[in-house]
């Protein structure tokens, strides 16, 4: 079991297995109301009560995570926090970059949050709110997955990422993600390098330092280009992983203006 970021016997995790299935077992009784005195953060009253219903499921979502991330590596990217399970999803057997990771208290949710976009290493992660139905999906389907067939067919379905990603509409604009801070625009067209672009279809966005974020937008000729491009999702530049998502104009101007602001002001 985790604890504060830290592993309470000094073990590798391994009590991890039979906590989650205390957890599915035992529903919202699992959790207390309180965070009692386990919890070191001074928080404001909560914005919902839990008087006339039970308190939402503790858990997020990550995306983003280094390949090589460990239990170890979220506990202490969420340090303070009671950690009470890690789930790292995979896609044919291989790490996708996301976790699920389920917390001590529902009031543990929110500081959680304000770890989103901060670093693991060189990457940074982005951190979701999620449900108890998205998190019990994510275990049918490690478990599947490890036993090579499909969960079963009356299970409540949720949408991956990835899925999300393959029936979005394409309007020849991509948004990378996960870039090496050193990265320029030649880079970027040789991981491009089987479709035809100009540095001006290159679009680099900047931080509130006005440095590199990680993050691009690239224009294609066409929708179709875009999405015959998204076969480079989760391939490396350099030693880093891309994710790549269909975007579209009004995003990738939001995106490049605050850059610019940013860095002007």
């Amino acid at each position: 079991m985790f604890y504060r970021g830290k592993y309470t016997d000094g073990a590798d995790g391994r009590e991890m297995g039979a906590k989650r299935q205390r957890i599915i077992d035992q529903g919202p009784s699992f959790y207390g109301n309180s965070p009692g005195s386990s919890f070191m953060y001074t928080a404001p009253p909560p914005p919902y009560s839990y008087v006339s219903q039970p308190p939402p499921f503790p858990v997020v979502r990550l995306r983003g995570l280094p390949f090589d991330c460990t239990e170890t590596d979220v506990a202490e990217f969420f340090h303070g926090l009671d950690i009470v399970d890690v789930l790292f999803v995979h896609k044919n057997s291989k790490f996708t970059g996301e976790a699920f990771c389920v917390l001590g208290y529902p009031l543990q949710v929110d500081f959680a949050l304000q770890k989103n976009r901060q670093n693991m290493g060189r990457r940074y992660v982005e951190v979701f709110r999620s449900k108890r139905q998205e998190y019990y999906k994510a275990i049918a389907n490690e478990v599947a997955d490890a036993r090579g067939s499909s969960p079963r067919r009356n299970a409540p379905r949720v949408k991956s990422s990835d899925e999300a990603k393959e029936s979005a509409e394409h309007t020849g604009i991509l948004r990378l993600r996960g870039l090496p801070f050193s990265a320029g625009k030649d880079d970027i067209m040789e991981f491009f390098k089987d479709f035809v672009l100009s540095e001006d279809a290159v679009h680099i966005v900047l931080n509130s330092e006005g440095r590199p974020s990680g993050e691009a937008f690239v224009e294609f000729t066409n929708a179709e280009d875009s999405k015959a491009a998204m076969s480079k999702d989760r391939m490396t530049l350099g030693s880093r992983y891309i994710e790549l998502f269909p975007s579209f104009s009004e995003e990738m101007e939001e995106a490049i203006s605050r850059g610019r602001w940013n860095f002007l002001y």
